[in-house]
This record gives C-alpha cells, structure tokens and sequence, in this order.
C-alpha cells in the first residue's frame, strides 16, 4: 500500500501530463499482484470495466485522481479500493465539493460510495436532500437505482453536479421551479427535481407534525390536571352526599319519633294546662332554676319595653327611672338567691 501510495505522489507530483500519469497509476494498481498491496478486484473482466470506467472518469474530469487505500465497511472488515479524489466545481459562484469515490470490490454490480469530505472550511448543512451531514456519504436517485451496463463513472459525476447545482451541500437554499419545464429536462433530472421537492416537503411536514405533537403532550398534560381535580372533586361531593343521606336518615328519624310522641300526646290531653307546666323540674335546685330564669327573662322584657315607651315619649323620664330601680333590684336579689344555691349564673347567658 505504500508503495502504490508513494507512485501516486510522484505521479501527480507535477501538473504536466496528468492524464497519463493517472492512467498509469491506474494500470500499476490494477497489475499489482502483492497480497498486501494488491486492491481487491479478482476478476480480469471488472479490472478491465474499472479501468475504463475510471480512465472515462479523469478524461472528463481532470480534477479528479485516482488513488488506492483501505477501506472500513460497517460491518469492521477492511478491503483495498481504488478511488477517485477530486473538488467537483459544480458553479464559479459556489465553492467546489471535495468528493471521494470509492469503488466497491463488487463494482460495477454494486453502487460506488460517494463521499462528501467533512473535514473542509465549509460545513454540510444539516437536512440536505442528498448528503447526510454527519458521514458525508451522497444519496441519490442515480446511486440507489445503479445498474450496470446503464450505469458509470462519468454520469455519476455528471448527476452530482445537476444534483447539487439544486441544492449545494455548503449553502441551504431550496429548489427553485424558476425557468422549469418537466418537457425540457431527462427523467433523471425529474426525479432528482421531484425527489428534492419532496425531501423539503416532507421536512416541512415533519416540523409542523412534532410542533403538534408537542401541543398535543401540553393539552395532554392539562388534560390529565384536569382530570385530577376533577376526580378529587367527585369525591369529595359523593361524600358530602353520603353525609347528607346520613344526616336526612337521621332527621327522619327524629321526625317520626316526634309524630309518634305528638300521636300519643295530643293536644286534648294538655290543653287545659299551662304551656310552662309541661316542662317539670327534677328536683329542688332546677326548680329553683327555673323560677330564676322566668323571673328575668319576664324583667329583661319589660325593661326592654320601658326603653321603648321612654323612646316614643310615652313615659315620663323620671318614671321609668323609678320603674328601672325597683326592677334592677329585684333581678339583683334573684340572682344573688342563685348564687347563694350555687347554680352559675351562666344559665341566664
């Protein structure tokens, strides 16, 4: 591998004769029999479609050189490949695309790997239709739907530009329709165009499908709250329901222990008696109670009533000043009779 590697450099040392320099280190590779350094092509009939391939390839893109290196596939197995190395300069306004295309030992049945280099002053913007921004590899419609003899070197290139002319890997600016017509362009253009189109749309639609989602998982989530204090309000009214049930059940009862009591006792069996006879002390003190509270709840009311009859002008000052002592005192001596029996006057609250 060195010693192929140190042949390109002193071919391509000068920018004289490119072509055959190119050529040769083509033919050297493809000749080269060391199992160290020898690619992995086997198959006299694929170095002859490689080197034609490759030898198209440098005649109509001199930017492009042809090397030999290892190559890592993603399952860690490691083969020698020639490749083809160049910047693709795809208009003057726009910088070039420095590319590596990778022959894969299955060439030309199997695809080549087109890469993008990562490793420049101008990053792969994130998103391209084509180019995936991490890896750098290329994804087009010509790659995918590759089939040999349709398919070479050549026309791969001559896509790339189309493709990126579209859409440049360092500058994100969508397709323009501007000065199209399908009528005007090849089916492959047209499908590079439509599939562009539809990257962009579909990203679009992807945006606004995740700024839903995210509103949606917001209501969701307010939703679910509302759910909470809504259960918890359920809850709580069931159990003031169960309370009041209870309560009602209750109240029915006494209500019908009431009518029974009312039943048994009739209003002919105590309508010739006083209402205050009804109520019958248990012994002395609650007798004494009794009078009390009588006595001052009648002398609390007729002192309210003299106020009022003072107010109205219909008693004489003087008068209900005397009728206040006379009735002062004889509230004073009935509670101190309380007191001296030693019932509280709380009572009289």
């Amino acid at each position: 591998m060195d010693y192929l590697k140190s042949l390109a450099q002193e071919l391509f040392s000068t920018n004289f004769e490119t072509l055959p320099s190119s050529i040769q280190f083509i033919d050297a590779a493809l000749s080269c029999t060391s199992p160290h350094f020898a690619p992995s092509y086997t198959d006299p009939s694929q170095k002859r479609i490689i080197r034609r391939h490759l030898v198209s390839l440098v005649q109509d893109y001199p930017h492009f050189k042809p090397y030999i290196d290892a190559f890592a596939h993603d399952d860690g197995t490691s083969v020698n490949l020639l490749n083809a190395n160049g910047e693709l300069q795809v208009s003057s306004s726009t910088p070039a695309v420095p590319l590596t295309i990778w022959l894969h030992e299955s060439y030309p049945f199997v695809a080549p790997i087109v890469l993008v280099s990562t490793n420049t002053t101008y990053p792969i913007y994130d998103n391209h239709p084509f180019v995936d921004s991490s890896s750098g590899a290329v994804f087009s419609y010509y790659l995918v739907n590759w089939k040999y003899p349709g398919c070479n070197l050549s026309d791969l290139v001559h896509n790339l530009v189309k493709i990126f002319s579209l859409n440049h890997p360092f500058f994100n600016s969508a397709p323009s329709d501007n000065f199209f017509h399908p009528s005007l362009a090849s089916r492959r253009e047209a499908v590079d165009r439509l599939s562009c189109t539809l990257h962009y749309d579909m990203t679009e639609l992807l945006s606004k499908t995740h700024e839903e989602v995210e509103e949606l998982s917001s209501l969701r989530e307010q939703l679910v709250r509302r759910a909470i204090v809504a259960e918890f309000t359920v809850n709580v009214t069931e159990n003031e329901r169960t309370e009041l049930k209870e309560r009602v059940k209750v109240l029915t009862d006494e209500a019908d222990k009431l009518s029974n009591w009312l039943k048994v006792n009739d209003q002919k069996s105590f309508s010739a008696e006083k209402v205050e006879d009804a109520f019958e002390a248990t012994d002395e003190n609650s007798k004494a109670l009794l009078d009390c509270l009588e006595a001052d709840r009648a002398t609390e009311d007729l002192m309210y009533s003299l106020d009022k009859a003072v107010e109205q002008g219909v008693m004489p000052f003087g008068t209900y000043l005397k009728q206040v002592r006379i009735l002062a005192k004889d509230q004073f001596f009935g509670r101190a009779k309380l007191v001296k029996m030693g019932i509280s006057l709380q009572w009289l609250d």
